[in-house]
Order: C-alpha cells, then structure tokens, then sequence
C-alpha cells in the first residue's frame, strides 16, 4: 500500500468501487433479494471509503513520543467486518426448516472484502474478485438448477392392530428410492397403538413438500395418522 495517496488514486478506486458493488447488487436485485443494489453499494463504499481514510491518516500510525494513544489503523476495516456480520446475520431467516438469505450474507461479506481491496489500492486484485464473484453469483444458478439435490424428511406413523409394521413400511419407503436414515419402532399399551418414526433422505431435481408416498401411507388399512415434516430445498 502506497503511504501516500492523491485525490486521482482516489478517485479511481471510488468508480472502480462503485462499479464492482453496483455489478453485484444488480444481480441480487435482479434475483429479487432483500439486499440489492442499494445496500450492496453501500456496503462496498463503506469498506472502500475506510481504507481509504486509513492510507490517509497512515502517517499517523503508531504511538506519538508526547501521547499515550496509540493509533492502530488496522481496527478500521476490521470493524468494517464485523459491522457487515451484523447485517448479513439480518438478511438470515429460518423459516420452519429451511434457512433462507445465506447466499445474500455471503455476498454482504464478500462485497466488504472487493471495497477494502479496492479502497486499499489492489485495483487488479479487486477487479478480479467482482468479476469472479459476479460469476458465482450468475451463472454458476442454472448450473445448481440443475443438480439433483438431497432433501430430508421425518415420517411418523401410529397405526392400530397389527396391520402395519417396522419392517413392511421399510419395505414401501425403499420401493419408492426413499433412503432410510434411522427408524424407530414403539409399543403403547395404554393405546394399544404402534408408533413408528423414520427420518428419510430423498433426491429430486425440484424439490416437493413431500414424497407422493406419503398419501398412500395414509390409506393403509389401520393407519390412525400419517405426520410429515420435512426441510425441502433450501433457498438462497
């Protein structure tokens, strides 16, 4: 980092901020996420704009021989990151079982790191994190369409008599690619009910709210209810 700094370098590095936060909120807003252009900007421009004031006050650095303070620069864009912490803890919602607004955070935080590298002055360093994040962000989207992806699921079934068991419901999870990731079985005699609970993992390229199976489950002869919670695919 140059010790000096002048207002040309420093109006470079303000476009060249504004033009990688304005490359990566675009996408967000296009994609119709909280956090979009605007507050991807300014997250940006926070980060750059306080690496810039630390090369100006560089020559400050230090602890002066007539003072006591010590003037450590670096707690700048330090505090820079964890403020943009608080933020990208804002845009996480749990909603139910999914988790929605990762990909935003990530990219809260990632935009701090482009401001600080170009308000820092590694211009090529900067410019080539935009371009690269603005491709994660893009185009590596049709190609996660198109993965198949895992999706989780807890089944519990109480069913009177002995019309159903542990091992016959295996039996029809598995027939429908449905893999079983434990099982439990219990007996209550005040009830003279069984319960059976099962945590299943499935794969689909588009993610349902439930297996179809589950329907069918429920048309068994003694099954007295059929509950079904499940994560489905998360969003970003």
């Amino acid at each position: 980092m140059m010790t000096e700094i002048h207002w040309p370098a420093i109006a470079l590095r303000l476009i060249l901020t504004i033009v990688a936060g304005g490359i990566l909120g675009a996408e967000r807003s296009k994609s119709g996420h909280p956090a979009g252009l605007r507050t991807t900007l300014l997250v940006t421009l926070a980060a750059s704009i306080s690496m810039i004031q630390m090369n100006l006050l560089i020559q400050t650095n230090g602890k002066p021989h007539d003072s006591y303070a010590v003037m450590d620069l670096m707690r700048l864009p330090l505090g820079i990151l964890t403020g943009v912490g608080f933020i990208g803890a804002g845009a996480i919602v749990r909603k139910d079982e999914m988790v929605l607004g990762i990909t935003t955070a990530a990219t809260m935080w990632f935009s701090t790191i482009v401001g600080l590298c170009l308000g820092g002055g590694q211009v090529v360093l900067g410019s080539t994190a935009t371009i690269i994040g603005f491709l994660v962000l893009w185009a590596l989207r049709f190609g996660e369409q198109r993965l198949e992806t895992y999706q989780r699921g807890a089944l519990t079934i109480i069913s009177n008599g002995n019309n159903v068991s542990a091992q016959s419901l295996s039996r029809l999870l598995r027939t429908e690619q449905l893999h079983i990731k434990s099982a439990s079985a219990r007996y209550d005699a005040e009830d003279q009910r069984n319960k059976f609970q099962f945590e299943i993992r499935w794969h689909r390229h588009e993610a349902a709210a439930m297996p179809d199976i589950v329907e069918r489950l429920r048309q068994l002869p003694g099954v007295v209810t059929c509950e079904w919670s499940g994560t489905g695919k998360p969003m970003n």
